[in-house]
């Protein structure tokens, strides 16, 4: 019987009998635990090297050679080598390395290549012949049914400890099968809290939980690189094990060099989802990703306890009120699954896996996620994979094209956005590092390719990255169908990457050829593109990689400005014919069908295109608009102190307000004047706050010390507390220089001097002002000085 599952965790191991692949999967019925037994570690040679590679490893067993219908980039036929174990296969390696012998995919690893060159991400289809587990050696096949999905089971973890992580207060759990919190102690239990003996008591009743819960995902904050982490060394402490994996296999970490300090953790049939990561993944940007500021954000409600000194709070309540820290402790799980929900992020990351083959734990993996897809496909070309900087050269591939900007205060101004350009140029112009390969080799002439740049030309036929791209936004087009937001958002998170793995370092597929026909064809697109709207009769005041800003009003000087309905009908007519112009031209230079697809996407009311600080240049990536959304006008800011982390909030809600009353027109005189003397008179201390990051080690800085270092550097010294590299410092300037007031969370106490207010004229109010002022002849010091005049008189 065929039974859908869903991959959770893949593992391998050598055998005396071969490669041992461990895969757990989760299906309708349960987790399923199944093993491919007798595997072959394989790597690729050179053909005509087959003879002397027999002697090379005359001294190795268990291996064998055979011819493949596969070839490398260079048109050069391989030879397949199978080993018994990697152990043997890395013993190859070597002396291949030490006698100069080439050798291609070494670095794919047994599961990967098992499950990618069937075609398996990961959904599939696993034929269950009995219910002995492990299942060994069932058929697999990809699933049948795309859009089957499995009903995950989530498990939100959160521990409490002393300060220095050592000793374990409690373990909160939330989920289906029950909110629960296991403390450290003596006391009555109660329907959520169970007190027990000691930490280990609690560690083993937590286990015992998890067993009967039986999740397939533990959810957390921070929980792999703090809770998991901490629980592996607390259970070491007391001679243990950490019981978190199914079928009573042991869990494995990774622990990276001292300068990342990152963890990773293998649980057999479970994952560890961190909120933080897959956030990050998905795109969200917060300011401070701590659990307090995010639940604030997305669901209104925060933690029960905050602030700085919220470990002395915990350490209290663990010695005087424990019922209140397993209340405390079960809000955090609470949150953190409130999170997951409302956010859709295992649907993220479920989704993401079964596009990509990336595991569902997987952070990052761009490079990993092309290469699944894309290795298998080669291989039916037949060819194998170079390996990494084999493909690298002296031409230099640049980046997005980015428009000299014309700075000024506009009226109605139109956004028209090219839609995941560059996945749509790879679609149009058949950009592939294998069409590459084909044209060349097969040495098809011009009808029968489609010209690059810097020498590159790509086969008609034969392609592989359009068709995946195309089979991607065919897939996004119907998850918008069917309103599968998490779909979709993984969908264009994976389309867009793949132009920057293709010009990564880190991708063995770079190749400043193939990468920059890429985006060379996006600077010429983007510039005939401005061409033809002018010919129309508008300006392009600016243009930033696959998007153009049109004014206008470029011709009807003293004549009233368009209305915004007449600006939609300019704008949805201007997408229209430029995408129609598009297709004609293609098809007439190239022959091709336009997967271009230009947008109206913005009517700004008023816009304002700022100066370079201290030049009469315009700026880039820098401006700020008025629109209208359902009848409300709203301020976007784009690169400008209202969205930056590193200017005060002084400066955002100034910026944000003197913006707001140009644009409308609006008297802002006594708005500046009163924010001026407001700052310098105290009332604004709170908004004067600086927040930061460590992004080092306070002793890593040495010669250059940033102010936010300065009082990091002071804040260990009155507090005797410590800082790490990634933690969050507040600060103001002062008399005395930079100062703490705390961490992420802000103690005022702790400043030691006067504030130095003109500093904060100077360096936050005058610059936001003046970006503006300057377009009407004005500036900060002018307005308070002519108050300053006034009173003088």
């Amino acid at each position: 019987m065929l039974t859908n599952a869903f991959l959770l965790t893949r593992q391998w191991r050598d055998t005396r009998d071969g490669v041992v692949l461990d895969l757990w999967w989760a299906t309708g019925a349960g987790s399923c635990w199944t093993q491919i037994t007798a595997q072959e570690v394989v790597l690729f040679v050179l053909r005509e090297q087959a003879e002397d590679i027999r002697q090379l490893l005359k001294s190795l067993r268990q291996w064998r050679i055979a011819e493949v219908e596969l070839k490398t980039f260079h048109n050069q036929p391989v030879n397949a080598l199978y080993f018994k174990q990697h152990r043997i296969a890395r013993d190859a390696q070597d002396i291949f390395q030490q006698q100069g012998i080439s050798f291609w995919e070494a670095d794919i690893r047994p599961p990967e290549r098992y499950l990618m060159e069937r075609f398996i991400t990961a959904a599939a289809q696993i034929e269950i012949s009995s219910n002995q587990m492990p299942l060994r050696n069932p058929r697999l096949a990809p699933v049948g049914d795309s859009q089957w999905r499995p009903s995950l089971k989530m498990l939100s973890l959160d521990i409490e400890t002393s300060m220095d992580a050592k000793q374990l207060y409690s373990i909160g759990v939330w989920c289906d099968a029950g909110q629960k919190v296991f403390m450290v102690g003596a006391g009555e239990n109660t329907e959520t809290v169970i007190f027990c003996a000691d930490a280990k008591q609690c560690l083993l009743t937590f286990f015992e939980f998890l067993q009967a819960a039986d999740p397939d995902i533990l959810i957390g904050w921070s929980v792999v690189q703090f809770d998991l982490l901490v629980l592996e060394k607390i259970c070491k402490s007391l001679q243990m094990e950490l019981q978190l994996g199914r079928g009573g296999q042991a869990i494995h970490w990774r622990h990276d060099d001292a300068d990342t300090g990152r963890s990773y953790v293998v649980i057999p049939g479970r994952v560890a989802l961190d909120g933080i990561e897959l956030l990050k993944a998905a795109n969200y940007t917060y300011e401070s990703y701590s659990l307090q500021n995010v639940s604030e954000k997305l669901l209104g409600q925060g933690k029960l306890l905050s602030g700085d000194n919220r470990g002395e709070d915990i350490t209290q309540l663990f010695n005087s009120d424990k019922l209140a820290l397993a209340e405390y402790n079960l809000r955090d799980c609470e949150l953190v699954w409130k999170i997951f929900l409302q956010q859709e992020l295992l649907a993220f990351a479920m989704e993401r896996s079964q596009l990509t083959g990336v595991l569902l734990d997987r952070i990052g993996g761009s490079v990993a996620a092309f290469e699944y897809l894309y290795l298998p496909r080669l291989h039916r070309r037949g060819y194998v994979a170079p390996n990494l900087g084999e493909l690298e050269s002296d031409i230099s591939s640049p980046g997005g094209y980015v428009m000299n900007s014309q700075p000024g205060i506009y009226d109605n101004v139109l956004v028209l956005d090219f839609k995941s350009l560059y996945p749509s140029i790879i679609r149009t112009f058949l950009i592939d590092p294998c069409a590459f390969w084909v044209a060349q080799h097969r040495q098809l002439d011009e009808k029968q390719t489609v010209p690059g740049f810097n020498g590159a030309y790509f086969a008609r036929d034969d392609h592989i990255l359009p068709h995946i791209i195309e089979q991607l936004s065919a897939a996004r087009d119907r998850a918008k169908q069917h309103k599968d937001a998490p779909l979709s958002h993984a969908i264009k998170i994976i389309m867009n990457s793949f132009y920057g793995v293709l010009g990564s370092f880190g991708c063995r597929f770079f190749d400043p050829r193939v990468c920059s026909s890429i985006t060379l064809r996006g600077h010429d697109i983007i510039q005939r593109s401005r061409d033809w709207i002018e010919q129309q009769g508008y300006a392009v005041i600016y243009g930033d990689t696959d998007s153009l800003f049109v004014w206008l009003e470029n011709n009807c000087k003293g004549l009233p400005a368009k209305n915004p309905a007449q600006c939609d009908v300019i704008g949805s007519r201007l997408a229209k014919e430029l995408n129609q112009w598009w297709q004609q031209t293609l098809l007439t230079e190239f022959n091709i069908k336009s997967a271009l697809e230009i947008q109206y996407e913005t009517h700004y009311l008023r816009f304002l295109m700022p100066t370079i600080r201290g030049s009469e240049l315009g700026t880039k990536k820098r401006y700020a608009g008025l629109i209208e959304v359902n009848g409300e006008r709203e301020m976007v800011f784009k690169g400008l102190e209202n969205v930056r982390t590193d200017w005060t909030q002084l400066a955002k809600e100034f910026q944000a307000e003197l913006y707001r009353k140009v644009f409308a027109g609006e008297d802002y005189l006594d708005f500046v004047r009163s924010t001026n003397d407001e700052v310098l008179a105290g009332k604004r201390d709170l908004e004067l706050i600086y927040r930061k990051r460590l992004r080092r080690h306070l002793h890593e800085y040495q010669k250059n010390v940033p102010p936010h270092v300065q009082a990091a550097r002071k804040y260990v010294h009155l507090t005797g507390g410590s800082m790490r590299r990634g933690d969050w410092i507040s600060y103001l300037i002062t008399t005395n220089g930079p100062e703490p007031v705390g961490q992420y969370e802000v103690d005022m106490s702790l400043r030691q001097s006067p504030i130095d207010y003109q500093h904060y004229i100077d360096k936050q109010l005058t610059p936001v002002a003046d970006s503006i002022l300057h377009f009407l002849n004005e500036s900060l010091n002018q307005l308070v000085d002519q108050q300053l005049s006034l009173f003088s008189k």
